[in-house]
């Protein structure tokens, strides 16, 4: 662990990343989730060896942050100690609830098992880049949809029986369909196109494939039956918020997710030490939540998420061991920044909802929290020149109406956008100016107005009450802001 992993890899536990606040690490369970004990064991670890700070993202990954080299080589054996073990290779991702849902159409884990085994075998793990992953969502409740892969398969019902519909390149929305097969050729196409990706290097994704690579995958056809694969051997030759478009290109309804990574021209995967990504858009059902009541078989599951992201170690440890009195027998990370208890019983859920309220967690899927994108900034990085998550607190406390489910507000305490590398339909982001605000763009774009960082709120609150007043009957807040244009919309925040 002497040499540390650069920006834009995976900070796995054995190979943490230099951040502004000290070395950050990213794990996920092998197992899917933890007992409440082991939760409780792994967040008092990251207590002793961290910053204080425990994140989940948007992927569903815990990170534990303001690490020295010391400290993250004790952390990593004390999670060892634990019994704890942790993903490593190349990330293929299942749902949170996979095999235990009674909605999903297939249980993906023991294709995942074979996709990973073939990736090993292949010798493809060295080949490819710390990005690059895939998933597999059996479907059900709790989908894989807003998450981005280089390669998806996701179950689907046919004449045929049960099926994979593969895609590359992007989330549910953005990726590019390559066919619907059954559980051998898709394990197939998708090993051979990462095979295809590690031949083009380590910087490499699925979006950077030619066409003439897609259709060798695909076949002749966008969606073909497998009595008619395509030859996809490596040696036979060949081998995407508001994604894809803007917010001010467009005055029209437009839905999102929460806030998730998505495809488009961006990277794959979010840049490390991201909670959040691109916001969502197009035309496409909203994946539920995972905030909230699920039912299981013969037990509920209780979905409950960390505002922006984090949350203080210790208060964690209070909830899982609230839990735990509870009933509460396996704790699972989901992606949307979100904890699922499992193994309740329904009375005891509400008790533990009350609980997690009361500790400042995330309980309901409409909390406006859910909409705002915020970097730990000043308080616990130091490239941070703004209170990031202080300025959302009180956006979210004062300007609930603005952060409609059309729309992702970003709050970036430098340019470098962590919390959301993609573009959002309002970024404060914090310079030697103050915080100014960038209009459908991302953290890295100039400003078109600034305010003191400790005003930029009543600044977003300005835009509030302006869209109040001019907002149409069933109109989203995106649609609005995009009829008052970016130089107005600019002039608000400056102004008032």
């Amino acid at each position: 662990m002497n040499a540390f992993s650069r920006r834009g890899a995976c900070p796995a536990l054995g190979a943490p990343m230099q951040t502004g606040d000290g070395l950050l690490v990213r794990l996920n369970p092998v197992a899917g989730g933890l007992s409440p004990k082991s939760l409780v064991g792994l967040v008092e670890s990251a207590l002793r060896h961290g910053n204080g700070i425990v994140e989940v993202t948007a992927r569903g990954s815990l990170q534990i942050r303001g690490l020295t080299a010391e400290s993250a080589r004790l952390l990593a054996a004390e999670v060892d100690a634990l019994g704890i073990a942790v993903r490593s290779g190349v990330p293929v991702e299942t749902g949170p609830l996979a095999g235990i849902d009674p909605e999903e159409v297939v249980d993906p884990r023991p294709l995942a098992e074979r996709i990973q085994t073939a990736i090993e075998e292949a010798g493809l793990t060295a080949r490819l880049g710390p990005k690059v992953s895939v998933v597999i969502d059996g479907g059900g409740q709790l989908t894989m949809d807003a998450v981005t892969a280089d390669v998806r398969l996701k179950a689907v019902r046919a004449e045929a029986g049960r099926q994979w519909s593969v895609s590359v390149a992007g989330d549910v929305r953005s990726a590019r369909p390559l066919a619907t097969v059954d559980v051998d050729a898709a394990r197939d196409i998708a090993v051979a196109a990462l095979r295809m990706v590690a031949e083009k290097g380590r910087g490499a994704h699925t979006r950077d494939l030619s066409d003439r690579q897609w259709t060798s995958l695909a076949g002749r056809h966008s969606f073909a039956p497998p009595s008619v694969l395509p030859d996809i051997s490596p040696t036979g030759g060949e081998i995407s918020s508001f994604a894809g478009g803007s917010l001010l290109a467009a005055n029209s309804l437009v839905s999102t997710s929460a806030i998730g990574e998505t495809g488009g021209a961006s990277p794959i995967s979010p840049l490390v030490g991201e909670m959040s990504g691109r916001t969502e858009g197009g035309a496409v059902e909203r994946p539920r939540s995972p905030i909230g009541l699920l039912n299981l078989n013969n037990s509920h599951a209780l979905g409950i998420a960390l505002p922006f992201g984090s949350m203080p170690a210790q208060t964690l440890v209070d909830l899982a061991k609230q839990a735990s009195e509870l009933g509460a027998t396996e704790i699972r990370l989901a992606p949307g920044r979100a904890l699922l208890f499992l193994g309740l019983s329904q009375t005891a859920c509400s008790p533990l909802q009350s609980s997690a309220a009361l500790l400042g967690f995330v309980t309901s899927p409409s909390d406006p929290r859910t909409r705002i994108a915020a970097c730990p900034g000043t308080s616990a990085c130091a490239s941070g020149r703004i209170a990031t998550r202080a300025i959302a607190e009180k956006i979210a406390a004062e300007s609930a109406d603005l952060l409609d489910p059309s729309l992702t507000l970003h709050i970036s305490g430098c340019a470098k956008g962590c919390a959301h590398p993609g573009a959002a339909a309002l970024t404060l982001v914090g310079d030697e100016n103050g915080a100014g605000l960038v209009v459908d763009g991302t953290a890295k774009a100039l400003p078109a107005g600034y305010r003191p960082g400790y005003d930029a709120a009543r600044g977003v609150a300005a835009i509030a009450a302006a869209l109040q007043n001019a907002r149409h009957p069933g109109e989203t807040a995106a649609a609005c802001l995009a009829r008052l244009g970016a130089a107005g919309i600019a002039e608000l925040y400056r102004r008032n």
